[in-house]
Protein backbone atom coordinates (compact mmCIF):
# COMPACT_ATOMS: atom_id res chain seq x y z
CA UNK A 1 0.00 0.00 0.00
CA UNK A 2 1.09 3.52 -0.73
CA UNK A 3 2.67 5.56 1.94
CA UNK A 4 3.39 8.26 -0.33
CA UNK A 5 1.04 11.04 -2.09
CA UNK A 6 -0.78 11.01 -5.09
CA UNK A 7 2.26 11.87 -7.75
CA UNK A 8 1.09 15.04 -9.84
CA UNK A 9 -0.12 14.06 -13.07
CA UNK A 10 3.07 14.20 -15.02
CA UNK A 11 6.47 13.78 -13.74
CA UNK A 12 8.93 16.45 -14.17
CA UNK A 13 11.05 15.30 -17.55
CA UNK A 14 15.08 15.58 -16.21
CA UNK A 15 17.44 17.80 -18.81
CA UNK A 16 18.26 15.34 -20.70
CA UNK A 17 14.53 15.04 -22.55
CA UNK A 18 16.02 17.77 -25.40
CA UNK A 19 13.86 18.15 -28.18
CA UNK A 20 17.07 18.44 -30.38
CA UNK A 21 18.45 15.04 -28.71
CA UNK A 22 21.80 13.80 -29.44
CA UNK A 23 21.83 9.36 -30.71
CA UNK A 24 21.69 7.40 -27.59
CA UNK A 25 21.46 3.83 -27.34
CA UNK A 26 18.51 1.66 -26.69
CA UNK A 27 20.10 1.33 -23.11
CA UNK A 28 20.75 5.14 -22.38
CA UNK A 29 17.05 6.04 -23.65
CA UNK A 30 15.70 3.20 -21.28
CA UNK A 31 17.26 4.41 -18.18
CA UNK A 32 16.54 7.73 -19.16
CA UNK A 33 12.86 6.88 -19.37
CA UNK A 34 13.12 5.59 -16.02
CA UNK A 35 14.67 8.48 -14.35
CA UNK A 36 12.05 10.64 -16.51
CA UNK A 37 8.99 8.45 -14.26
CA UNK A 38 10.60 8.94 -10.80
CA UNK A 39 12.24 5.08 -10.35
CA UNK A 40 14.26 5.45 -7.25
CA UNK A 41 15.52 1.90 -7.49
CA UNK A 42 15.62 -0.93 -9.47
CA UNK A 43 16.13 -4.33 -8.52
CA UNK A 44 18.18 -6.89 -10.86
CA UNK A 45 20.05 -10.12 -11.71
CA UNK A 46 22.66 -9.48 -14.23
CA UNK A 47 22.51 -10.48 -17.69
CA UNK A 48 24.54 -10.21 -20.86
CA UNK A 49 21.11 -10.16 -22.75
CA UNK A 50 20.81 -6.43 -21.30
CA UNK A 51 24.37 -5.30 -20.88
CA UNK A 52 23.50 -1.96 -22.90
CA UNK A 53 21.26 -1.33 -19.85
CA UNK A 54 23.57 -2.04 -17.05
CA UNK A 55 26.16 0.10 -18.84
CA UNK A 56 23.94 2.94 -19.01
CA UNK A 57 23.11 2.67 -14.73
CA UNK A 58 26.79 3.68 -14.51
CA UNK A 59 26.00 7.25 -15.54
CA UNK A 60 22.48 7.47 -13.98
CA UNK A 61 21.34 8.52 -10.48
CA UNK A 62 19.08 5.30 -10.27
CA UNK A 63 20.61 2.62 -7.40
CA UNK A 64 21.01 -0.94 -8.26
CA UNK A 65 19.86 -3.65 -5.83
CA UNK A 66 21.91 -6.87 -6.94
CA UNK A 67 19.90 -10.17 -5.61
CA UNK A 68 21.24 -13.81 -5.71
CA UNK A 69 18.18 -15.21 -7.69
CA UNK A 70 15.46 -13.32 -9.79
CA UNK A 71 12.70 -14.76 -8.00
CA UNK A 72 14.03 -12.50 -4.89
CA UNK A 73 14.27 -9.42 -6.89
CA UNK A 74 11.45 -10.18 -8.29
CA UNK A 75 9.59 -10.11 -4.71
CA UNK A 76 11.57 -7.17 -3.80
CA UNK A 77 10.28 -5.19 -6.53
CA UNK A 78 6.52 -6.77 -5.94
CA UNK A 79 6.56 -5.43 -2.07
CA UNK A 80 8.46 -1.95 -3.35
CA UNK A 81 5.31 -1.32 -5.31
CA UNK A 82 3.07 -2.26 -2.40
CA UNK A 83 5.17 0.25 -0.20
CA UNK A 84 4.89 3.25 -2.74
CA UNK A 85 2.11 2.56 -4.95
CA UNK A 86 4.13 3.20 -8.13
CA UNK A 87 5.51 0.25 -9.95
CA UNK A 88 8.42 -1.69 -8.54
CA UNK A 89 10.90 -2.03 -11.41
CA UNK A 90 13.17 -5.57 -11.88
CA UNK A 91 15.29 -6.36 -14.53
CA UNK A 92 16.33 -10.09 -15.07
CA UNK A 93 17.88 -11.86 -18.76
CA UNK A 94 16.00 -14.09 -20.69
CA UNK A 95 14.95 -17.72 -20.38
CA UNK A 96 15.42 -19.31 -17.18
CA UNK A 97 15.96 -15.81 -15.70
CA UNK A 98 12.63 -14.94 -16.49
CA UNK A 99 10.68 -18.46 -15.80
CA UNK A 100 12.76 -17.81 -12.14
CA UNK A 101 11.17 -14.48 -11.88
CA UNK A 102 7.69 -15.57 -13.08
CA UNK A 103 6.74 -16.34 -9.08
CA UNK A 104 7.22 -12.69 -8.44
CA UNK A 105 5.14 -11.44 -11.43
CA UNK A 106 2.23 -13.67 -10.03
CA UNK A 107 1.98 -12.30 -6.67
CA UNK A 108 1.72 -8.61 -8.36
CA UNK A 109 -0.88 -10.20 -10.30
CA UNK A 110 -2.80 -12.25 -7.43
CA UNK A 111 -1.72 -8.72 -4.92
CA UNK A 112 -2.56 -6.17 -7.29
CA UNK A 113 0.49 -4.24 -7.28
CA UNK A 114 2.09 -2.24 -9.69
CA UNK A 115 4.81 -3.73 -11.03
CA UNK A 116 7.44 -3.78 -14.45
CA UNK A 117 9.56 -6.86 -15.12
CA UNK A 118 12.39 -5.61 -18.19
CA UNK A 119 13.49 -9.06 -19.56
CA UNK A 120 16.72 -9.30 -21.60
CA UNK A 121 16.00 -11.12 -24.88
CA UNK A 122 17.94 -12.38 -27.73
CA UNK A 123 18.82 -10.88 -30.90
CA UNK A 124 16.16 -9.75 -33.04
CA UNK A 125 17.82 -11.58 -35.87
CA UNK A 126 17.53 -15.04 -34.40
CA UNK A 127 13.77 -15.39 -33.71
CA UNK A 128 12.01 -18.31 -34.19
CA UNK A 129 15.51 -20.30 -34.37
CA UNK A 130 14.44 -21.47 -30.65
CA UNK A 131 18.05 -19.65 -29.79
CA UNK A 132 19.86 -20.23 -26.58
CA UNK A 133 17.39 -19.17 -24.18
CA UNK A 134 15.00 -18.15 -26.53
CA UNK A 135 11.34 -17.71 -25.05
CA UNK A 136 8.07 -16.44 -26.88
CA UNK A 137 7.30 -14.10 -23.28
CA UNK A 138 4.53 -12.73 -24.68
CA UNK A 139 3.10 -16.21 -24.59
CA UNK A 140 4.77 -17.19 -21.57
CA UNK A 141 3.62 -14.19 -19.47
CA UNK A 142 0.38 -13.14 -21.15
CA UNK A 143 -1.92 -15.03 -18.65
CA UNK A 144 -0.34 -13.21 -15.37
CA UNK A 145 0.45 -9.94 -16.75
CA UNK A 146 -1.71 -7.10 -17.54
CA UNK A 147 0.50 -6.43 -20.65
CA UNK A 148 3.37 -8.00 -22.02
CA UNK A 149 5.60 -7.00 -25.25
CA UNK A 150 8.75 -6.53 -26.49
CA UNK A 151 10.29 -3.36 -27.92
CA UNK A 152 11.24 -4.26 -31.58
CA UNK A 153 13.13 -0.73 -32.21
CA UNK A 154 14.38 1.71 -29.95
CA UNK A 155 12.43 4.53 -31.09
CA UNK A 156 9.62 3.19 -29.53
CA UNK A 157 11.14 2.79 -25.84
CA UNK A 158 9.70 6.06 -24.84
CA UNK A 159 6.15 5.39 -25.60
CA UNK A 160 6.08 1.86 -24.40
CA UNK A 161 7.74 2.77 -21.04
CA UNK A 162 5.28 5.32 -20.37
CA UNK A 163 2.49 3.12 -21.36
CA UNK A 164 3.87 0.02 -19.14
CA UNK A 165 3.66 2.90 -15.98
CA UNK A 166 -0.09 3.85 -16.50
CA UNK A 167 -1.16 0.46 -17.24
CA UNK A 168 0.78 -1.04 -14.03
CA UNK A 169 -1.06 1.84 -11.97
CA UNK A 170 -4.35 2.44 -13.58
CA UNK A 171 -7.73 0.20 -12.37
CA UNK A 172 -6.86 -2.96 -10.76
CA UNK A 173 -2.79 -2.32 -10.47
CA UNK A 174 -0.90 -5.16 -11.43
CA UNK A 175 2.55 -6.27 -13.20
CA UNK A 176 3.69 -5.16 -16.61
CA UNK A 177 6.41 -7.32 -18.82
CA UNK A 178 8.78 -5.97 -21.79
CA UNK A 179 11.26 -7.73 -23.27
CA UNK A 180 14.47 -5.85 -24.69
CA UNK A 181 16.49 -7.61 -27.79
CA UNK A 182 20.09 -7.32 -26.77
CA UNK A 183 21.02 -5.61 -30.37
CA UNK A 184 17.73 -2.85 -29.81
CA UNK A 185 19.52 -2.03 -26.71
CA UNK A 186 22.74 -1.26 -28.45
CA UNK A 187 21.27 0.47 -31.12
CA UNK A 188 21.72 4.72 -31.50
CA UNK A 189 18.75 6.40 -31.89
CA UNK A 190 17.88 10.43 -31.56
CA UNK A 191 14.37 10.09 -29.39
CA UNK A 192 13.12 11.87 -26.31
CA UNK A 193 12.68 9.96 -22.53
CA UNK A 194 9.09 11.48 -21.89
CA UNK A 195 7.05 10.48 -18.30
CA UNK A 196 4.01 8.98 -18.35
CA UNK A 197 0.80 10.26 -17.32
CA UNK A 198 -0.75 9.47 -13.69
CA UNK A 199 -3.84 7.01 -13.54
CA UNK A 200 -7.39 8.27 -13.86
CA UNK A 201 -8.46 7.84 -10.19
CA UNK A 202 -11.94 7.20 -11.08
CA UNK A 203 -14.87 8.02 -8.49
CA UNK A 204 -18.61 7.72 -7.66
CA UNK A 205 -21.06 9.35 -9.41
CA UNK A 206 -23.93 11.39 -7.51
CA UNK A 207 -26.75 8.95 -8.67
CA UNK A 208 -24.44 6.50 -7.17
CA UNK A 209 -23.87 8.02 -3.48
CA UNK A 210 -27.52 8.81 -3.13
CA UNK A 211 -28.28 5.03 -4.04
CA UNK A 212 -25.19 4.10 -1.22
CA UNK A 213 -27.40 6.60 1.32
CA UNK A 214 -30.23 4.86 0.99
CA UNK A 215 -29.30 1.08 1.52
CA UNK A 216 -26.86 2.48 4.39
CA UNK A 217 -30.38 3.99 5.73
CA UNK A 218 -32.45 0.08 5.33
CA UNK A 219 -29.59 -1.61 6.53
CA UNK A 220 -29.82 -3.31 10.43
CA UNK A 221 -26.28 -5.26 10.44
CA UNK A 222 -24.57 -3.33 7.56
CA UNK A 223 -20.38 -4.03 7.86
CA UNK A 224 -17.76 -2.66 5.69
CA UNK A 225 -14.37 -4.99 4.72
CA UNK A 226 -11.49 -2.70 3.36
CA UNK A 227 -8.74 -4.54 0.77
CA UNK A 228 -7.40 -4.12 -1.99
CA UNK A 229 -4.67 -1.26 -3.59
CA UNK A 230 -4.67 2.12 -4.30
CA UNK A 231 -5.32 3.19 -0.68
CA UNK A 232 -3.74 6.79 0.35
CA UNK A 233 -2.67 6.83 3.95
CA UNK A 234 -5.56 9.94 3.50
CA UNK A 235 -7.73 7.58 2.76
CA UNK A 236 -7.30 5.36 5.50
CA UNK A 237 -8.01 8.17 7.57
CA UNK A 238 -11.23 9.10 6.28
CA UNK A 239 -12.18 5.52 6.74
CA UNK A 240 -11.40 5.23 10.26
CA UNK A 241 -13.02 8.83 10.40
CA UNK A 242 -16.00 7.65 8.88
CA UNK A 243 -16.12 4.27 11.27
CA UNK A 244 -16.47 6.66 14.15
CA UNK A 245 -19.07 8.33 12.39
CA UNK A 246 -21.42 6.00 11.41
CA UNK A 247 -20.35 3.32 14.51
CA UNK A 248 -19.49 0.85 11.55
CA UNK A 249 -17.69 -2.43 12.56
CA UNK A 250 -14.39 -2.37 9.86
CA UNK A 251 -13.23 -5.69 8.90
CA UNK A 252 -9.76 -6.49 6.72
CA UNK A 253 -9.75 -8.33 3.72
CA UNK A 254 -6.83 -11.17 3.41
CA UNK A 255 -3.34 -9.59 4.63
CA UNK A 256 -4.92 -6.21 4.22
CA UNK A 257 -4.71 -5.56 8.04
CA UNK A 258 -2.62 -1.97 7.71
CA UNK A 259 -5.86 -0.67 6.22
CA UNK A 260 -7.29 -0.30 9.38
CA UNK A 261 -5.39 -0.03 12.91
CA UNK A 262 -6.10 -3.05 14.57
CA UNK A 263 -6.33 -1.47 17.97
CA UNK A 264 -9.35 0.57 16.91
CA UNK A 265 -12.76 0.30 18.94
CA UNK A 266 -14.40 -0.14 15.28
CA UNK A 267 -11.65 -3.01 13.78
CA UNK A 268 -13.72 -5.78 13.30
CA UNK A 269 -10.65 -8.40 12.73
CA UNK A 270 -9.29 -9.43 8.89
CA UNK A 271 -11.65 -11.56 6.70
CA UNK A 272 -8.57 -14.69 5.65
CA UNK A 273 -7.57 -17.66 6.57
CA UNK A 274 -7.79 -18.83 10.42
CA UNK A 275 -11.06 -15.87 10.63
CA UNK A 276 -12.42 -15.34 13.98
CA UNK A 277 -16.01 -17.57 13.73
CA UNK A 278 -17.44 -14.76 15.17
CA UNK A 279 -16.24 -12.71 12.26
CA UNK A 280 -16.96 -14.85 9.84
CA UNK A 281 -20.58 -15.05 11.40
CA UNK A 282 -21.29 -11.41 11.45
CA UNK A 283 -20.67 -11.33 7.53
CA UNK A 284 -22.72 -14.40 7.00
CA UNK A 285 -25.73 -12.75 8.49
CA UNK A 286 -24.97 -9.29 7.67
CA UNK A 287 -27.57 -7.39 5.72
CA UNK A 288 -25.41 -5.27 3.89
CA UNK A 289 -21.83 -5.32 2.87
CA UNK A 290 -19.49 -2.49 1.63
CA UNK A 291 -16.80 -4.17 -0.27
CA UNK A 292 -13.96 -1.25 -0.80
CA UNK A 293 -11.35 -2.03 -3.20
CA UNK A 294 -10.96 -5.82 -2.93
CA UNK A 295 -12.09 -8.76 -5.03
CA UNK A 296 -12.89 -11.38 -2.30
CA UNK A 297 -11.20 -14.04 -3.81
CA UNK A 298 -11.00 -17.26 -2.84
CA UNK A 299 -9.24 -17.04 0.59
CA UNK A 300 -11.10 -13.71 1.79
CA UNK A 301 -14.72 -15.71 0.90
CA UNK A 302 -13.57 -18.63 2.56
CA UNK A 303 -13.80 -20.56 -0.72
CA UNK A 304 -16.28 -18.12 -1.85
CA UNK A 305 -18.54 -19.50 0.79
CA UNK A 306 -19.30 -16.25 2.82
CA UNK A 307 -21.11 -15.04 -0.90
CA UNK A 308 -23.63 -16.81 -2.84
CA UNK A 309 -22.27 -17.03 -6.61
CA UNK A 310 -23.21 -15.11 -8.43
CA UNK A 311 -26.13 -12.95 -6.57
CA UNK A 312 -24.75 -12.55 -2.73
CA UNK A 313 -28.17 -13.18 -0.10
CA UNK A 314 -26.62 -10.17 1.26
CA UNK A 315 -26.77 -6.70 -0.07
CA UNK A 316 -23.51 -6.19 -1.61
CA UNK A 317 -21.90 -2.76 -2.05
CA UNK A 318 -18.84 -3.41 -4.07
CA UNK A 319 -16.37 -0.29 -5.02
CA UNK A 320 -13.53 -1.40 -6.72
CA UNK A 321 -10.80 0.99 -8.87
CA UNK A 322 -10.72 -1.87 -11.98
CA UNK A 323 -14.22 -1.93 -13.88
CA UNK A 324 -13.94 -5.33 -14.60
CA UNK A 325 -13.66 -6.48 -11.46
CA UNK A 326 -16.91 -5.05 -10.19
CA UNK A 327 -20.05 -8.41 -11.77
CA UNK A 328 -16.60 -10.72 -12.48
CA UNK A 329 -17.58 -13.20 -9.47
CA UNK A 330 -20.28 -11.49 -7.67
CA UNK A 331 -23.33 -9.64 -9.10
CA UNK A 332 -23.65 -6.32 -6.39
CA UNK A 333 -26.63 -4.64 -5.55
CA UNK A 334 -24.49 -1.47 -6.19
CA UNK A 335 -21.41 -1.55 -8.32
CA UNK A 336 -19.06 1.60 -7.83
CA UNK A 337 -16.20 2.28 -10.24
CA UNK A 338 -14.05 4.45 -8.01
CA UNK A 339 -11.05 4.03 -6.15
CA UNK A 340 -11.26 3.73 -2.34
CA UNK A 341 -10.04 7.66 -1.27
CA UNK A 342 -12.85 8.98 -4.11
CA UNK A 343 -15.40 6.81 -2.84
CA UNK A 344 -14.83 7.60 0.85
CA UNK A 345 -14.65 11.28 0.09
CA UNK A 346 -18.07 10.94 -1.49
CA UNK A 347 -19.47 8.97 1.88
CA UNK A 348 -17.92 11.79 4.25
CA UNK A 349 -20.46 13.93 2.63
CA UNK A 350 -23.18 11.96 3.56
CA UNK A 351 -24.73 12.66 7.46
CA UNK A 352 -24.45 9.72 9.73
CA UNK A 353 -27.80 8.92 11.44
CA UNK A 354 -28.57 10.10 14.99
CA UNK A 355 -29.46 6.22 16.27
CA UNK A 356 -28.73 4.08 13.59
CA UNK A 357 -29.93 0.27 13.95
CA UNK A 358 -27.01 -0.94 14.16
CA UNK A 359 -25.07 1.32 17.40
CA UNK A 360 -23.44 -0.69 19.34
CA UNK A 361 -22.30 -3.48 16.71
CA UNK A 362 -18.76 -1.91 16.36
CA UNK A 363 -17.87 -2.44 19.87
CA UNK A 364 -19.04 -5.89 20.11
CA UNK A 365 -16.99 -6.80 17.08
CA UNK A 366 -14.38 -5.26 18.51
CA UNK A 367 -14.88 -7.39 21.61
CA UNK A 368 -14.88 -10.70 19.79
CA UNK A 369 -11.58 -9.30 17.39
CA UNK A 370 -9.55 -8.65 20.81
CA UNK A 371 -10.41 -11.89 22.44
CA UNK A 372 -9.89 -14.05 19.33
CA UNK A 373 -5.87 -11.79 18.46
CA UNK A 374 -4.89 -12.39 22.57
CA UNK A 375 -2.44 -15.31 22.51
CA UNK A 376 -3.45 -18.01 24.99
CA UNK A 377 -1.46 -18.07 28.13
CA UNK A 378 1.55 -20.93 28.11
CA UNK A 379 0.72 -24.31 29.39
CA UNK A 380 3.82 -26.23 31.52
CA UNK A 381 7.38 -26.77 29.98
CA UNK A 382 7.27 -29.97 28.42
CA UNK A 383 3.81 -29.85 27.11
CA UNK A 384 3.53 -30.52 23.32
CA UNK A 385 4.38 -27.14 21.15
CA UNK A 386 4.57 -24.92 24.53
CA UNK A 387 8.76 -24.21 24.84
CA UNK A 388 9.24 -27.36 26.69
CA UNK A 389 12.22 -29.58 26.05
CA UNK A 390 13.63 -27.55 23.59
CA UNK A 391 10.75 -26.33 21.64
CA UNK A 392 9.36 -22.42 21.78
CA UNK A 393 6.01 -21.39 22.28
CA UNK A 394 4.41 -19.38 19.24
CA UNK A 395 1.89 -17.67 21.26
CA UNK A 396 4.47 -16.28 23.86
CA UNK A 397 6.81 -15.60 21.03
CA UNK A 398 3.77 -12.96 19.51
CA UNK A 399 2.83 -11.90 23.04
CA UNK A 400 6.55 -10.64 23.15
CA UNK A 401 6.85 -9.56 19.74
CA UNK A 402 3.66 -7.54 20.30
CA UNK A 403 5.13 -5.91 23.88
CA UNK A 404 8.34 -5.49 22.40
CA UNK A 405 7.78 -3.58 18.63
CA UNK A 406 7.05 -0.20 17.63
CA UNK A 407 3.49 0.67 16.64
CA UNK A 408 5.31 1.31 13.32
CA UNK A 409 6.88 -2.06 12.41
CA UNK A 410 7.01 -3.73 9.40
CA UNK A 411 5.75 -7.13 9.70
CA UNK A 412 6.91 -9.28 6.39
CA UNK A 413 6.12 -12.90 6.15
CA UNK A 414 5.91 -15.62 3.52
CA UNK A 415 3.50 -18.55 3.29
CA UNK A 416 2.72 -21.18 5.48
CA UNK A 417 1.17 -22.17 8.73
CA UNK A 418 3.52 -20.14 10.71
CA UNK A 419 1.84 -17.46 9.17
CA UNK A 420 -1.23 -18.20 11.00
CA UNK A 421 0.60 -16.81 14.35
CA UNK A 422 1.36 -13.66 12.56
CA UNK A 423 -1.81 -13.16 10.99
CA UNK A 424 -4.37 -13.33 14.01
CA UNK A 425 -2.06 -12.54 16.67
CA UNK A 426 0.01 -9.41 15.97
CA UNK A 427 -1.84 -6.26 15.70
CA UNK A 428 -1.09 -3.90 12.73
CA UNK A 429 -1.32 -0.39 13.13
CA UNK A 430 -1.60 1.60 9.39
CA UNK A 431 -0.52 1.97 6.25
CA UNK A 432 2.95 0.38 5.62
CA UNK A 433 3.34 -2.26 8.32
CA UNK A 434 2.38 -5.50 6.08
CA UNK A 435 4.31 -7.13 3.20
CA UNK A 436 2.73 -10.37 3.11
CA UNK A 437 1.54 -12.04 -0.30
CA UNK A 438 -2.19 -12.79 -0.51
CA UNK A 439 -0.91 -15.25 -3.40
CA UNK A 440 0.59 -17.63 -0.55
CA UNK A 441 3.94 -17.62 -2.02
CA UNK A 442 6.55 -19.33 -0.04
CA UNK A 443 9.80 -17.40 -0.07
CA UNK A 444 8.31 -14.23 -0.28
CA UNK A 445 9.07 -12.64 2.89
CA UNK A 446 12.95 -11.97 3.40
CA UNK A 447 13.06 -10.47 -0.02
CA UNK A 448 10.20 -7.90 1.19
CA UNK A 449 11.80 -7.31 4.69
CA UNK A 450 14.67 -6.24 2.52
CA UNK A 451 12.94 -4.11 -0.05
CA UNK A 452 11.57 -2.78 3.34
CA UNK A 453 14.44 -2.01 4.95
CA UNK A 454 16.50 -0.57 1.88
CA UNK A 455 13.58 1.74 1.60
CA UNK A 456 12.98 2.62 4.84
CA UNK A 457 16.45 2.38 6.97
CA UNK A 458 15.20 3.61 10.54
CA UNK A 459 11.93 1.97 10.40
CA UNK A 460 12.32 -1.48 12.50
CA UNK A 461 11.36 -4.42 9.41
CA UNK A 462 10.85 -7.86 11.10
CA UNK A 463 10.76 -11.03 9.08
CA UNK A 464 9.01 -14.08 10.56
CA UNK A 465 9.50 -17.04 8.01
CA UNK A 466 9.15 -20.67 8.16
CA UNK A 467 11.42 -23.23 7.65
CA UNK A 468 10.89 -24.83 4.19
CA UNK A 469 9.64 -20.94 3.32
CA UNK A 470 12.82 -19.74 4.20
CA UNK A 471 14.82 -22.17 1.63
CA UNK A 472 12.78 -20.75 -1.33
CA UNK A 473 14.59 -17.39 -1.10
CA UNK A 474 17.60 -17.92 1.53
CA UNK A 475 20.39 -17.07 -0.74
CA UNK A 476 19.00 -13.54 -0.67
CA UNK A 477 20.97 -13.19 2.77
CA UNK A 478 23.33 -11.81 1.07
CA UNK A 479 21.59 -9.30 -0.65
CA UNK A 480 20.66 -7.99 2.99
CA UNK A 481 23.84 -8.46 4.26
CA UNK A 482 25.81 -6.49 1.19
CA UNK A 483 22.89 -3.69 1.08
CA UNK A 484 23.25 -3.11 5.10
CA UNK A 485 19.54 -4.14 5.60
CA UNK A 486 19.51 -4.36 9.47
CA UNK A 487 16.22 -6.64 9.31
CA UNK A 488 15.54 -9.16 11.60
CA UNK A 489 15.01 -12.35 10.54
CA UNK A 490 12.98 -15.21 12.74
CA UNK A 491 12.92 -18.85 11.48
CA UNK A 492 10.25 -20.78 12.47
CA UNK A 493 11.86 -24.49 12.47
CA UNK A 494 9.39 -27.24 12.99
CA UNK A 495 11.34 -29.72 10.65
CA UNK A 496 7.91 -29.75 8.11
CA UNK A 497 6.31 -28.72 5.16
CA UNK A 498 3.38 -28.00 7.84
CA UNK A 499 0.62 -26.41 5.63
CA UNK A 500 1.20 -29.59 3.12
CA UNK A 501 1.71 -32.17 6.11
CA UNK A 502 -1.64 -30.60 7.65
CA UNK A 503 -3.91 -31.12 4.36
CA UNK A 504 -2.27 -34.70 4.21
CA UNK A 505 -2.97 -35.65 7.64
CA UNK A 506 -6.44 -34.28 7.14
CA UNK A 507 -6.80 -36.71 3.89
CA UNK A 508 -4.23 -39.52 4.05
CA UNK A 509 -3.88 -39.71 7.35
CA UNK A 510 -0.70 -41.08 8.53
CA UNK A 511 0.83 -41.84 5.48
CA UNK A 512 3.28 -39.32 5.08
CA UNK A 513 4.95 -38.65 1.96
CA UNK A 514 7.48 -35.70 1.02
CA UNK A 515 6.74 -33.05 3.51
CA UNK A 516 9.92 -33.84 6.22
CA UNK A 517 12.45 -31.12 5.95
CA UNK A 518 15.85 -32.09 6.82
CA UNK A 519 17.23 -28.28 7.68
CA UNK A 520 20.65 -26.90 8.24
CA UNK A 521 21.64 -24.65 11.11
CA UNK A 522 19.89 -21.38 10.26
CA UNK A 523 21.68 -19.67 12.76
CA UNK A 524 25.15 -20.89 11.94
CA UNK A 525 24.14 -19.84 8.38
CA UNK A 526 23.26 -16.18 9.30
CA UNK A 527 26.84 -15.77 11.06
CA UNK A 528 28.26 -17.24 7.46
CA UNK A 529 26.57 -13.98 6.44
CA UNK A 530 28.02 -11.89 9.21
CA UNK A 531 24.11 -11.58 11.01
CA UNK A 532 24.03 -11.72 14.64
CA UNK A 533 22.60 -14.98 15.39
CA UNK A 534 20.73 -16.79 18.02
CA UNK A 535 19.75 -20.16 18.44
CA UNK A 536 16.35 -20.16 20.83
CA UNK A 537 16.31 -23.08 22.29
CA UNK A 538 13.05 -22.39 24.76
CA UNK A 539 10.52 -20.02 24.82
CA UNK A 540 12.05 -18.00 27.62
CA UNK A 541 15.26 -17.74 25.58
CA UNK A 542 13.38 -15.83 22.67
CA UNK A 543 12.92 -12.29 24.52
CA UNK A 544 16.05 -11.64 25.36
CA UNK A 545 17.36 -12.51 21.93
CA UNK A 546 15.22 -10.83 20.10
CA UNK A 547 16.43 -7.99 22.50
CA UNK A 548 19.80 -8.22 21.77
CA UNK A 549 19.16 -8.88 17.64
CA UNK A 550 17.01 -5.27 17.69
CA UNK A 551 20.38 -3.73 19.97
CA UNK A 552 22.59 -5.34 17.62
CA UNK A 553 21.98 -2.58 14.51
CA UNK A 554 22.42 -5.22 11.94
CA UNK A 555 20.72 -8.11 10.42
CA UNK A 556 19.62 -10.91 12.24
CA UNK A 557 18.57 -14.17 12.00
CA UNK A 558 16.81 -15.92 15.13
CA UNK A 559 16.22 -19.88 14.84
CA UNK A 560 13.41 -21.08 16.53
CA UNK A 561 12.93 -25.00 17.26
CA UNK A 562 8.93 -25.44 17.69
CA UNK A 563 7.23 -28.25 17.85
CA UNK A 564 5.68 -29.92 14.11
CA UNK A 565 2.16 -30.91 15.77
CA UNK A 566 1.79 -27.55 17.39
CA UNK A 567 0.26 -26.84 13.52
CA UNK A 568 -1.41 -23.62 14.24
CA UNK A 569 -2.80 -21.61 16.83
CA UNK A 570 -6.20 -23.55 16.83
CA UNK A 571 -4.82 -27.29 16.33
CA UNK A 572 -2.88 -29.58 16.44
CA UNK A 573 -1.55 -32.48 13.50
CA UNK A 574 -2.25 -35.28 15.97
CA UNK A 575 -6.12 -33.93 16.60
CA UNK A 576 -6.34 -33.63 12.87
CA UNK A 577 -5.03 -36.99 12.01
CA UNK A 578 -7.31 -38.26 14.69
CA UNK A 579 -10.29 -36.65 13.16
CA UNK A 580 -9.49 -38.02 9.85
CA UNK A 581 -9.18 -41.78 10.87
CA UNK A 582 -12.62 -41.92 13.10
CA UNK A 583 -14.07 -40.13 10.12
CA UNK A 584 -12.98 -43.37 7.93
CA UNK A 585 -14.33 -45.78 10.43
Amino acid sequence: MSSDPTPPAIFPVPEIASRHPTPRTGGEILVDCLSANRVDRVFCIPGESYLAALDAFVDADIPLTVGRQEGGVAFMAEAWGKMTGRPGICFVTRGPGAANAAAGVHVAQQDSTPMILFVGQIGRDMRGRDAFQEVDFVQMFSGIAKWVAEIDTAERIPEMVARAFVTATAGRPGPVVLALPEDMLRDRVATVPVAAAAAPEPGPSAIEVARFAQLLEGAERPVVIAGGSRWSPAAVETLADIAEAWDLPVATAFRRQELFDNTHGHYAGDVGIGINPALKARVAESDLVVLLGDRMSEMASQGYTLFDIPVPRQKLVHVHPGAEEIGRVYQPTLGVNAVPGAFLDAWRGLRPPNAPAWAGQAEVAHTDYLAWSTPPAPVADGAAGQGGDGLVDMGVVMAVLERRLPEEAVMANGAGNFAAWVHRFHRYRGPGTILAPTSGTMGYGLPAAIAAKIREPERTVVCVAGDGDLQMTMQELGTAAEAGAALVLIVVDNGIYGTIRMHQEREYPGRVSATDLFNPDFAMLGEAYGAFAARVRSTADFEPALEAALASGRLSLLHLKTDPDAITPATTLSAIRAGALAKQG
